[in-house]
């Protein structure tokens, strides 16, 4: 396994690889691995003939009380896992690398941040999209690797793909889950005895959801959100932050239910804030 940290060296091994004819799949990550980052690094490696991991944690989507210092980090254990996994690349920068001077110009997103948790973190998904922007432009990967988990993040990063016509595809890759259904996330340690009982009803009405939706009752928007959050009140002791269905990957607020919907929910327990969503196709769904 190779690790890269400056732009001039990977670039020259991308390069080099490529005119051998080799596909690239790219895991962009902020390091800390877990279960979710190990699955997106192994859906690349059945689909590419190489892969490029990269660990970066950005000071852009940083905002104001979140402690871009805290961030956990752990980069020997990473290397480790990475190496386990079949990466042929670490692309590990400094932050004087990756920004060497204020930049001139960053990349603003206009839609599908003032929905979901975007709602609280003004700016966060313009430093998201900025960095991810710059890596791709490092890395000109074929394909890159997103977990559902972050639905959200996976749409702003559709839509910048698709505005800037570049010339990769955008992977999704689905949530990992407990067997009980619960949504893995380092978050859910933080639950009590009691809340990690409950928890997995979160999933469960998700489920009910959607089969709401794609019932024969053909419901409204109003009706399914009504349904959606009188069951997550109903079935959890935690405060429902919102149970939301929006229109993917715009995360606009639909007229009728058709296409593509996310339906997404974030609740608060005592010490852990949880969030999960699926995806749901109407049109195929009812066929």
């Amino acid at each position: 396994m190779n690790t890269f940290h400056t732009i001039s060296e990977i670039r020259n091994w991308i390069k080099t690889n490529k005119l051998n004819g080799k596909t690239i799949g790219f895991v962009p990550t902020m390091g800390f691995l877990h279960e979710g980052h190990l699955s997106l690094i192994d859906a690349a490696k059945r689909e590419n003939d190489l892969v490029i991991l990269s660990i970066f944690v950005n000071p852009l989507q940083f905002g104001e009380g979140e402690d871009f210092e805290d961030y956990p980090r752990n980069y020997e254990k990473d290397s480790k896992l990475a190496e386990e996994h079949g990466v042929d690349a670490i692309f590990h920068p400094s932050i004087n690398e990756m920004y060497p001077k204020k930049m001139s110009a960053t990349i603003t997103v206009h839609e599908g941040t003032d929905v979901l948790c975007g709602v609280n973190r003004p700016g966060h998904f313009d430093g998201v999209a900025t960095v991810v922007m710059k890596l791709f432009s490092i890395t000109t990967p074929d394909k890159a690797y997103f977990g559902m988990k972050d639905a959200q993040q996976v749409a702003v990063i559709e839509r910048m793909v698709s505005d800037f016509h570049l010339d990769l595809e955008i992977v999704r890759c689905p949530t990992l889950r407990e067997n009980d259904g619960l949504a893995k996330s380092s978050r859910n340690v933080y639950l009590s005895e009691v809340e990690r009982e409950e928890a997995p009803k979160i999933y469960k009405v998700l489920m009910e959801t959607k089969d709401v939706i794609l019932g024969d009752m053909r419901p409204s928007v109003q009706q399914v959100k009504q349904f959606l959050t009188e069951k997550l009140t109903k079935e959890l002791s935690a405060k429902v932050d919102y149970g939301e269905v929006l229109s993917f990957p715009t995360l606009e607020h639909p007229q009728q239910l058709s296409g593509e919907l996310l339906i997404a929910v974030a609740v608060k327990y005592s010490k852990a804030r949880l969030i999960d969503n699926i995806i749901i196709n109407v049109n195929e769904g009812r066929d």
